[in-house]
């Protein structure tokens, strides 16, 4: 199966989305390169950079889950090659 490589940016800001955010990272584990997050807590919220190589259907699945979650945001970049 062909895949895709894209970085996507999380940013939550209802922490008590986290729990679940995380179970949804954890089941597309196979999928993940790396991942950086970072507590922002003079604003509250956390970001996240999650780097990716999977088939583009399991990219955008894993997008619309997480941007379902209460107070999360999420956006994609594709890699062109």
């Amino acid at each position: 199966m062909k895949t895709r490589v894209a970085l996507v940016g999380i940013v939550v800001e209802n922490l008590e989305s986290t729990q679940r955010l995380n179970a949804l990272l954890h089941d597309f584990g196979e999928y993940v390169i790396g991942r950086m997050g970072v507590p922002y807590r003079a604003k509250g919220i956390c970001i996240i950079s999650l780097a990716l190589d999977a088939p583009e259907t399991a990219i955008s699945a894993l997008a619309g889950k997480l941007g379902m979650l209460p107070g999360v945001s999420v956006k994609i970049v594709y890699a062109t090659k």
